[in-house]
């Protein structure tokens, strides 16, 4: 319930950066906002969908988009991977040595961070991050005109704007997560070589004996969801703004709050849909 009261929260205030502040017997009923964006959200994809798909190719702005969101938020998804690490490593120790199972630290570091914390982490770092910087640019586009401009110039902006960004974030979402991943298993090392020395090598063998590819592979993978959700919100949230640079911060801030949320719902049903087809 909480879920969907913060989802029409966030819905009403999309709504009404839309709309304008004189929009307020629609902006009351938040069941018809939640429904209208869900209806103006799922045209956007099939839309980008069916213009993405058309030639030529935008391999060009791919590209650049891949570095925006992948290289640029390189460091920042390092550094929360390896404060997470430390994290679990000081406070996971204590409590195994309560019940004499201080061996097993590695392991729960390990498998911790690759099964759901690392994906999580990322996800929601490269929200904040990548989520509001498409909404605000985007967004600053579509209120100086500048998307009309490239459509008069017979370009599709869904396909040249949004494909791309959502395409991007969906192929590097994998590979931020397997350095959030390395990270933190770095680090929750060096914070138990501190405690107790333990080579790096013993401690990998220590933390993936009890580790395979279905722990590692479907948890990596559910980030190209993640990435979907935060690039098509970002795109949606964006192309939508309306209201001048007070819309584009409207829907910069809509853009992170919604992918957040989508992103921790969609976890919640992956994590379920993984434990049953892999056990």
């Amino acid at each position: 319930m909480m879920s969907i009261g913060l989802l029409a929260i966030a819905v009403g205030m999309n709504n009404h950066a839309r709309e304008g502040p004189g929009a307020t017997g629609k902006a009351a009923n938040p069941v018809l906002n939640c429904l209208e964006w869900f209806g103006g959200i799922a045209e956007f994809f099939f839309q980008m969908v069916r213009s993405a798909t058309r030639t030529p190719f935008e391999g060009r702005e791919l590209l650049r988009q891949m570095d925006e969101i992948g290289a640029k938020s390189l460091p920042l998804v390092a550094l929360a991977g390896a404060a997470i690490g430390v994290v679990l490593s000081l406070h996971t120790r204590d409590s195994l040595i309560h019940f004499g199972a201080e061996s097993i630290l590695p392991a729960l570091i390990i498998l911790s961070l690759i099964k759901e914390t690392g994906p999580i982490i990322t996800a929601l770092v490269v929200s904040g991050r990548v989520g509001a910087g498409i909404g605000a640019e985007l967004g600053s586009m579509k209120v100086t005109e500048q998307i009309e401009a490239i459509e008069a110039s017979a370009v599709d902006p869904r396909k040249y704007l949004a494909a791309t960004r959502v395409l991007a974030c969906m192929l590097m979402l994998p590979l931020l997560t397997i350095v959030a991943d390395f990270s933190g298993i770095l680090t929750g090392w060096l914070a138990n070589e501190l405690v107790e020395p333990m080579s790096f090598k013993l401690f990998l063998n220590r933390g993936l004996e009890s580790t395979d590819i279905r722990d590692l592979a479907p948890s990596t993978l559910k980030t190209v969801v993640f990435g979907f959700i935060i690039g098509l919100i970002g795109c949606y949230q964006g192309m939508g703004a309306r209201g001048g640079t007070e819309g584009v911060g409207r829907a910069s801030t809509s853009a992170v709050v919604l992918a957040s949320l989508f992103v921790i719902l969609a976890d919640v049903v992956m994590v379920r849909l993984i434990i049953t087809v892999f056990g």
